[in-house]
Formats: C-alpha cells, sequence, structure tokens
C-alpha cells in the first residue's frame, strides 16, 4: 500500500523521487542492521516500519525505472511483469523447498552467503567507481545495461531466488523448536528483504531488455 501510495505521489511531483528513494532505501537499510546487529530481528515496530520504507522506496524507484530511465513503453506493463516475475519466483521456490528437491544444508548456506558477499561487493564497487566517473559514471558496468550488466541481473536474482529457501529454512526449524509467536517477525523480516531485492533486480533486467 505504501509503495502503490509513493508511487502516485512521485508521479505527480517528480522531485519527490530522489528523496523518497534515499528516504526509503537508506532509511531500510539502517533498520536492517539495527535489527541484525542488535539482534532485534523479532521487534514488530522494527519490521513494520522496514516495510513502510521499503514501500516508499519502491514506488519511488518503480516510478524512476518504468517513466525515466525507459521511455516508449507502459509504465503498469513493466511493473506488472516484474511483479508476477517475483511471485513466480517465490512460489517457484516454496514449491522447490516443500518437494524437498533442493535441501538446506550447510555447506549450501556457506556457499549461498558467499555468493551474496561477493554480490554485496561488487555492488559498493561498482557505486564507488560510478562515484568517481570511472566508465563514463558507470563504474564495472554492472548497471548499463550492456550484456554484464544483464549477466550480473540474472546471478542477483539466481541469489535472492534461493535465498529463499534459507528462509523457509529459518521457519521450519522455529516451528520444530517452538519458537515463540515473536519470533515470526524474524521471519517476515527475511522474506521481506528477500522480496524486495528479487522484485528490484527483475525490474532492472526487464528494464535493460526495453532499453536495448
Amino acid at each position: 500500500a505504501v509503495a502503490v501510495v509513493s508511487y502516485f505521489l512521485v508521479s505527480a511531483n517528480v522531485a519527490l523521487a530522489m528523496p523518497f528513494t534515499l528516504v526509503g532505501a537508506l532509511g531500510g537499510l539502517a533498520l536492517v542492521l539495527v535489527a541484525t546487529f542488535g539482534r532485534k530481528q523479532d521487534n514488530p515496530a522494527i519490521v513494520l516500519s522496514y516495510a513502510a520504507l521499503e514501500g516508499l522506496f519502491l514506488g519511488a524507484f518503480s516510478f524512476v525505472m518504468a517513466n525515466v530511465i525507459v521511455s516508449g513503453v507502459s509504465a503498469g506493463a513493466l511493473i506488472g511483469q516484474a511483479i508476477l516475475g517475483t511471485i513466480g519466483v517465490f512460489v517457484g521456490m516454496l514449491i522447490v523447498y516443500k518437494t524437498g528437491a533442493i535441501r538446506v544444508t550447510p555447506k549450501f548456506t556457506r556457499m549461498l552467503v558467499a555468493g551474496m558477499v561477493g554480490v554485496l561487493v561488487l555492488m559498493l564497487g561498482n557505486l564507488v567507481l560510478g562515484m568517481f566517473g570511472v566508465g563514463g559514471g558507470e563504474g564495472m558496468g554492472l548497471r548499463s545495461g550492456g550484456p554484464l550488466a544483464i549477466v550480473f541481473s540474472l546471478v542477483c536474482i539466481a541469489i535472492a531466488a534461493f535465498s529463499f529457501l534459507l528462509d523457509f529454512d529459518a521457519a521450519d526449524q522455529m516451528i520444530r523448536a517452538g519458537a515463540p509467536e515473536k519470533a515470526a517477525w524474524g521471519v517476515a523480516l527475511g522474506l521481506t528483504v528477500t522480496l524486495v531485492w528479487l522484485y528490484i533486480e527483475i525490474l532492472q533486467l526487464l528494464s535493460y531488455f526495453q532499453r536495448n
């Protein structure tokens, strides 16, 4: 709901796009760090605040991607495809988990975490290089819309998809351990973080194909 409101507010006043994007992204990141390092993942206020901030970010980000970065296409169609893609991946990974096609083992978890760290380092490196004007402001070209950017988004989508398995497994373990109901907030936070990341990457990927 917050994302929808944010989208229409930005569409009415494009000047709000950058503030909404920055406040939502940075605020959401700060809350995730507080929840993670402060061991407050099960705090309802933090989880709901994170969801609201990410809604603010997603609405503004979606508007910019569909109406500014990409032109000549239906914004509703592009965003709709990204939403359907996100839901499809989520449902698909839930089926994979329930059928046991891929089991969450310590080795699988270590490999996935290593992949997440690697992707994060590349994102930060690309951002810093772009800020210093490398590659014409595009850094290593991970978000330029070219072949490398497409491959990078596909890798991010794959890692985000497999991350759902960790979230599902965490929920199962809590249920088996008889964890209190409040622990569900921690699972909800993890799922929300993964859903937001997945949606962003799918929307980015779709925008590359439209630009090309």
